[in-house]
């Protein structure tokens, strides 16, 4: 299990149909549940946008500025699919940037120069209602179109960055040595699996067979509830 795909491949191969995540917004009342094989659907549809609709290479950095949300695994996925490094928004220049409604503002600017893809955040991953400015591209457009399966012409290896200072063979060791759940665990977390601090939330369960339960807009009551209605068996923080 050196690269993405391998361990992505693997939790196919063992039980597809399971839950890999299951998301909820307290604030709007959304609950989505990904299998692992639609998990791996979205991710084939995001990595075909990012290569061969926006024309990303292996090598190049892809931005992932998106609050807790079930998109931001995706695009994890999809960039390691591809061999993008992923960067948060303070880690220097991207070649491309996918960005929320929070975070649009900031990014809206630079379409001229990179390629930005904005997430409405809608449930589904729906297109944004209102008209986007000039340039920014609407993911819950441009992604329905794309298939189901991707197959990158030039793949990564395990010595890829995954992250600035990490490659994808060290990310993946560390998930299937980590501690934060039990082999085939149900993990409930509060952290933004899209950013370095909350990235272990999202590839320790997929490594080790496991589950996210991720959660935002909650409070404690909630997340109590919550966690014992999703049969979780760890959490996080």
């Amino acid at each position: 299990m050196s690269i993405f795909a391998d361990v992505l491949a693997r939790q196919l191969r063992a039980d597809s149909a399971r839950p890999l995540i299951t998301f909820y917004d307290d604030a709007t009342g959304e609950r989505v549940e990904l299998s692992v094989t639609t998990y791996a659907n979205w991710v084939a549809k995001a990595a075909s946008l990012l290569v061969e609709e926006h024309d990303l290479e292996r090598g190049q950095s892809l931005c992932v500025d998106l609050p807790i949300h079930w998109l931001g695994p995706v695009f994890l996925g999809a960039a390691w699919t591809a061999g993008l490094m992923v960067t948060g928004p303070d880690d220097g220049e991207p070649d491309a940037v996918v960005c929320g409604r929070g975070s649009l503002g900031r990014w809206a600017a630079r379409a001229d120069d990179l390629p930005v893809l904005a997430c409405s955040l809608l449930p589904l991953g729906v297109r944004f209602a209102e008209a986007l400015p000039p340039g920014v591209h609407d993911v819950g457009v441009e992604i329905w179109g794309q298939p189901d399966a991707f197959t990158p012409w030039d793949p990564p290896t395990a010595e890829d960055p995954a992250y600035p200072g990490v490659t994808q063979g060290e990310l993946w060791r560390t998930a299937a040595a980590g501690s934060l759940l039990t082999d085939g665990g149900r993990l409930l977390s509060v952290a933004n699996p899209a950013s370095p601090p909350g990235i272990a939330t999202f590839t320790e369960p997929l490594a080790r067979g496991g589950s996210l339960v991720l959660v935002t807009h909650a409070g404690p009551e909630r997340l109590d509830a919550t966690y014992v209605a999703e049969r979780a068996t760890a959490r996080f923080p």
